[in-house]
């Protein structure tokens, strides 16, 4: 699969293929010479797959409820792409091996393919290549793609944000849903999900959000739902998927759908213009130029906004 041509590898992802596809998500979150060409032509084939985003705290059991999520929209007949994102260390494994070993009883499915993510550290950040990623499962064939963050940080939320629908998943305990109004969930979730509702407290918990969604500004038509499951034993993951197909049908009729895909597409552009605009600045800036702009700033003999001026004219 290495010495496969750009043009033979690409036109086998685009065919669906499995391993050139893997190879092809490699390239993407290397920024691999052929990248760009991957991405470009798979983009006039993106827009198809519902984008499913799976976020909230760690330990609320979002691996286990994606595994299920993903069966159930099998035996539904549809095709899944699983993309966990570890927004920590490249090197740790944990996150990533533990996915892979929770996600284990999916292995063997050709109609399901598992994806694990890691920050790399580029201009662009996670929620770019988490994108770009997602747009070659898009042009592969896909279905639903269901995007896993484990956690709730800003790499987490802007994740969650590349996806159509957003379902935060949280647990009874540990006062989740105050902690999910501090984190901002409020404002991305498209759902909320008490997980492991068989515990004490999960009546409670869902009450304390159906307040806080009560006290929140109205911002649409579209009624937040609060859904109990227990993903261990694939209790309430049918309601689930019926609800997120549900909000696919909402966001197709109201225009909200092609709207949030056209900001997300906005944003995109405007990240990959300021990074270009960045690089070629540097390259083109005279030596020294950078320290000594830095130096005249640490000494506070220019300000950053005349320095900005200074360096853009």
């Amino acid at each position: 699969m290495h010495d496969l041509a750009p043009e033979e590898l690409i036109r086998r992802t685009l065919a669906g293929e499995r391993v050139p596809l893997a190879r092809a998500l490699s390239w993407v979150e290397n920024e691999h010479a052929h990248a760009t060409q991957l991405l470009d032509a798979c983009f006039t084939r993106t827009g198809r797959a519902f984008r499913l985003g799976i976020t909230g705290p760690p330990g609320a059991g979002k691996s286990t409820l994606v595994t299920k999520l993903a069966r159930e929209y099998r035996e539904r007949g549809l095709t899944v792409a699983v993309v966990a994102v570890d927004p920590t260390s490249p090197f740790s494994g944990g996150a990533l091996l533990g996915d892979r070993v929770r996600m284990i009883e999916l292995s063997g499915d050709d109609g399901v393919f598992i994806r694990s993510m890691a920050t790399r550290g580029s201009m662009g950040g996670l929620a770019v290549h988490t994108s770009q990623v997602c747009d070659v499962l898009d042009a592969a064939g896909f279905d639903r793609i269901l995007l896993e963050t484990v956690g709730v940080g800003q790499s987490e939320l802007e994740v969650a944000q590349t996806a159509d629908t957003t379902a935060v998943v949280l647990v009874p305990e540990s006062g989740d849903a105050v902690q999910a109004m501090k984190a901002g969930l409020m404002e991305i979730a498209d759902v909320f999900v008490i997980n492991k509702a068989d515990r004490e407290g999960a009546d409670r918990a869902a009450q304390a959000i159906r307040s806080a969604l009560h006290l929140r500004a109205m911002t649409s038509d579209w009624s937040i739902p609060v859904h109990m499951t227990i993903a261990a034993r694939a209790e309430g993951v049918g309601e689930l998927v019926n609800r997120f197909e549900e909000h696919l049908g909402w966001l197709t009729e109201t225009g909200t759908l092609e709207r949030r895909r056209r900001v997300r597409l906005e944003q995109r552009l405007e990240a990959l213009v300021r990074e270009r605009l960045w690089v070629q600045f540097r390259a083109q800036a005279p030596a020294g130029t950078w320290e000594a702009a830095l130096a005249a700033l640490a000494d506070r003999r220019e300000s950053p906004s005349a320095l900005a001026e200074r360096l853009l004219g």
